[in-house]
């Protein structure tokens, strides 16, 4: 990678962005390879709750990400300053960074930037200092405290790992953060304000308080016996979802950089938008009309037509609620297309990421049109009536795709969706 901000013109036009890099940290596995091999083979990663206690709770079972030997990339000393939803987003953006094949030295690192979210940053680090106080008064507080509790601690510890100077930021929008930050990061390149910018989403939501407010909130799937069957979108048995954790990152570069240096283009962002509800801060509006907006908002801006999208990557939390909602936004937004293209749930297989789920459907989209493999919904055994659209039932699917839509839908009324299109050359 090379040329300066001061080499470039002033004024550019939007430019097109490619995906070159995809790294994550997840219940389906420690890396993007693993992640995307397990939703294909439609293999849960949904068990038994190992890292506390859960005696007190009903519900014990979640989304875990196992194996995670974060010192093999971290220094020690770096670690013992991060929050674990950290740790996975930079192991995370390593390895997209590394898939990458992109290298970030002086001549550069102004133009590489990181946009990364949260949807609650360093929960842990502030749950344990706070018990720390309480104990044993405010002396005993780390001085790390603060800076790992914010919301942009993710991307911050990116940046410093990576050495990238560019745009920074993290983006906060609940449940579909990661989508807002992969799209804001899409916007930032395509305007001519960076280069590259590493981009996703993480989060660490099973700790002992946040199972309890969840269970508070009486949203929570749970079949101990068996869990792996437990989070059942859009399936007329459906009663909740199931909390994972991890993180999800991709390289967002403008696509004259990414062929200047000859790297691998997995597929090109087109289209992004956002909308709210303005409703309710937990229940999504029964019409679904502005996560419709959204998704017609992002394909205007790609300048396609609803029949050119051929897969949906759903928020598909398992909610009787949500499911039923998302069922008729897409009918809204798509018509009789709806009825035409394949929507699929991969919370099902590893739980809901929260600030990371996004990014991690991202990463679905992009291999999906790179593929042209659709991953299932498992657990998809009974219809219903008000979700009947076709939801790729428990095994994948190979189809010629050109166009997939990711959807994200947020406490206190936040949708995102994201549209990515296979990479054809230089025709698009």
């Amino acid at each position: 990678m090379s040329g300066t901000r001061a080499q470039r013109p002033e004024h550019l036009p939007n430019r097109r962005v490619v995906v070159t890099g995809l790294g994550a940290v997840c219940p389906l596995g420690n890396s993007a390879r693993d992640a995307w091999a397990a939703m294909t083979e439609g293999r849960s990663g949904i068990g038994p709750l190992t890292q506390f206690d859960t005696s007190g709770f009903e519900v014990r079972i979640g989304g875990e990400v196992r194996d995670f030997h974060p010192e093999e990339a971290i220094p020690t000393k770096e670690l013992r300053r991060m929050d674990r939803h950290a740790q996975f987003a930079v192991v995370a953006a390593l390895e997209a960074v590394a898939d990458a094949g992109l290298i970030i030295d002086d001549a550069n690192r102004d133009d590489v930037g990181v946009i990364f979210g949260s949807a609650g940053g360093g929960y842990e680090w502030f749950l344990d200092q706070s018990a720390t106080y309480l104990k044993a008064g405010y002396r005993r507080v780390s001085p790390f405290m603060i800076s790992n509790m914010l919301p942009d601690a993710a991307s911050g510890h990116i940046a410093i790992t990576l050495g990238a100077c560019g745009p920074n930021m993290g983006v906060v929008s609940a449940c579909s953060t990661g989508t807002g930050a992969i799209g804001e990061a899409w916007e930032t390149v395509r305007r001519g304000d960076a280069e590259a910018i590493i981009t996703g989403g993480a989060d660490n939501a099973l700790l002992p308080s946040l199972l309890a407010g969840f269970h508070a909130l009486r949203a929570l799937a749970n079949d101990e016996e068996h869990p792996e069957r437990a989070n059942k979108p859009f399936d007329a048995r459906r009663d909740g979802f199931v909390v994972g954790q991890g993180a999800g990152a991709l390289v967002l570069e403008s696509l004259e950089h990414a062929q200047a240096r000859g790297a691998e283009i997995r597929a090109e962002v087109i289209g992004y938008a956002t909308s709210n509800d303005a409703y309710d801060m937990v229940a999504a509006h029964e019409s679904g009309r502005a996560s419709a907006q959204a998704m017609l908002r992002a394909m205007r801006k790609a300048g396609i037509a609803p029949e050119e999208v051929g897969y949906i990557n759903a928020h598909g939390t398992g909610t009787p609620l949500n499911d039923r909602v998302e069922t008729a936004a897409i009918k809204t937004a798509f018509g009789e297309h709806a009825y035409h293209l394949a929507v699929s749930s991969t919370k099902s297989m590893h739980g809901h990421l929260m600030g990371g789920a996004g990014a991690l459907e991202a990463i679905a989209a992009v291999q999906a049109v790179r593929t042209g493999v659709l991953p299932p919904t498992i657990n998809y055994e009974v219809p219903d009536p008000e979700c009947d659209l076709d939801y790729v039932p428990n095994v994948a699917r190979h189809i010629d795709l050109r166009v997939a839509l990711s959807n994200s839908v947020g406490l206190g009324g936040h949708n995102a969706c994201l549209l990515v299109r296979r990479w054809e050359g230089a025709a698009g």
